[in-house]
């Protein structure tokens, strides 16, 4: 997978640098994100999760990483971190992880047209899109 990912930055000019450790665990950063749903810098902040550890070797499951990435973003910090460790929001995640589960989703980026029909990984973005376009 590693090395997939590799070939997959070099394609798209993006750095690349393998985290330590690998896998790291995600939740904070997932919270996050979904304590920030109706947020402004909601994909920002997605995005440079990912760039920060993929691109830049940070440990997403830092406190200190996720709290600097919501700074730049000028998000509410203190508030979007609270919010995070909330049981409201936890009970969130949970709910939506089992939504996922499901609809047998297992990966990311996964989608899934209207109809039910899924389609896995970046590489199926086009043929995910044509089928959503297609007649039925």
């Amino acid at each position: 997978m590693l090395r997939d990912l590799e070939r997959i930055c070099a394609d798209l000019s993006l750095p690349f640098r393998r985290p330590e450790p690998f896998p790291q665990n995600s939740l904070l950063a997932a919270r996050a994100a979904l304590a920030g749903a109706d947020a402004p810098w909601r994909e920002d902040f997605c995005r440079a999760v990912f760039w920060a550890e993929f691109a830049e070797g940070r440990r997403i499951d830092a406190l200190e990483t996720i709290g600097a990435i919501l700074a730049e973003l000028n998000a509410d910090t203190a508030s979007v971190l609270a919010a995070a460790q909330s049981d409201a929001v936890k009970d969130k995640l949970r709910s939506e992880t089992a939504e996922a589960q499901r609809l047998d989703i297992f990966g990311a980026p996964t989608f899934v047209t209207a109809d039910g029909e899924l389609f896995w990984g970046n590489d199926r973005l086009e043929a995910a899109l044509a089928w959503a376009k297609r007649t039925p």
